[in-house]
C-alpha cells in the first residue's frame, strides 16, 4: 500500500471541494486521515457505521454513499477493504468528488514502484606493477 497520507495530500491539492478526509480498513481501523487522530477516529466510526447501516436498506453491495445538509456533504467510498470518508463544501459537484475519492482510494492501495537501482561507478583496473 502506497503512503495513505500521500494519497489524502494529493486529494486535498487536487480536489477544493473536499474539506477533510479519512482513510480506513473495513475493520473501522484509520490508515490515514488529514484530521487530529481523535477527530479521524470519530468520522470513521461514523462514515462506517451509516455506511453498513445503508448497505442493509438495497439489494447488491454498496459501494458509495452521499449524505447531504445545507452547510456540506459526507461522502464515503469503498473499494475492497479500503473506505474513504471525505467531508466537503456545501454543494459539490458530486460525480467530481466520487472520482476523486475513487483516484484516492486507488493510489492508496497501488503497490509502490521499486526505487530504480543506483548506478555504480566502473573500479579503476590495477596495472599489475608494484
Amino acid at each position: 500500500m502506497t503512503d495513505g497520507k500521500t494519497a489524502l495530500s494529493e486529494l486535498t491539492e487536487i480536489s477544493s471541494q473536499v474539506d477533510a478526509a479519512v482513510l480506513f480498513g473495513a475493520d473501522g481501523e484509520v490508515v490515514a486521515s488529514t484530521l487530529p487522530d481523535t477527530r479521524a477516529k470519530e468520522l470513521a466510526a461514523s462514515a462506517k457505521a451509516l455506511f453498513d447501516e445503508a448497505g442493509r436498506v438495497g439489494a447488491g453491495e454498496l459501494s458509495q454513499l452521499e449524505a447531504t445538509t445545507a452547510d456540506g456533504s459526507l461522502f464515503v467510498v469503498r473499494d475492497g477493504d479500503l473506505l474513504i470518508a471525505a467531508s466537503t463544501v456545501a454543494e459539490p459537484t458530486s460525480g467530481l468528488v466520487f472520482y476523486d475519492l475513487k483516484a484516492t482510494l486507488r493510489n492508496a492501495a497501488a503497490k509502490p514502484k521499486p526505487k530504480p537501482a543506483a548506478k555504480r561507478k566502473p573500479r579503476a583496473k590495477s596495472s599489475g606493477t608494484s
